[in-house]
């Protein structure tokens, strides 16, 4: 099948798409933009698809996905932000801002740290970083996806015995 045949059956599903997504954000709107983004996702991934399968069951999995995964960041947002006009006391110590010379020290051995790391830890790190899954990494860099766990892993041991002298002072002992 090449690429146009599948974007034309995908667009042939966008309307059951759309009333599927009602179902989960009860909102025209946010409905159409998970609408899009799982368009988008299929798309992109089509190569993922494997002909004679259920294409429509597959396009129903990645909107699920994709809103399950949006959720889950909004709802880490949200409690990670304290959105009242008035900040409790308990909230205070959240809010208040530090030194932003101490800052700055902080960052520039955050920097002098992943400048040490030899490029192929550095850049699959980086990448996660920003974002990327796992898999996507793996494509990126053409390796396999265990070899991208393994380098991840071991960039975070080595940023971690780099800056140890924070490990007290922030939960930086608690990242693995």
């Amino acid at each position: 099948m090449t690429k146009f045949e599948f974007n034309h059956l995908v667009n042939h599903h966008s309307v059951s798409l759309r009333s599927y997504a009602l179902n989960f954000t009860k909102d025209a709107e946010d409905a159409n933009d998970l609408v899009q983004d799982t368009m988008l996702k299929a798309i992109t991934y089509y190569n993922k698809f494997k002909e004679g399968t259920n294409l429509k069951g597959w396009l129903f999995t990645i909107m699920k996905n994709t809103f399950i995964n949006n959720y889950r960041r909004l709802v880490k947002t949200n409690t990670l932000i304290t959105q009242s006009e008035d900040i409790s006391s308990a909230n205070l110590s959240y809010s208040a801002t530090k030194n932003q010379a101490e800052s700055k020290f902080v960052l520039g051995d955050i920097d002098k740290a992943l400048a040490q790391l030899p490029e192929e830890y550095y850049v699959p790190f980086i990448r996660y970083f920003e974002g990327y899954k796992y898999h996507e990494i793996a494509d990126m860099l053409q390796i396999p996806i265990g070899t991208v766990k393994t380098r991840i892993h071991v960039a975070r041991g080595i940023l971690k015995k780099y800056l140890k002298t924070y490990a007290k002072d922030t939960a930086l002992s608690e990242v693995a």
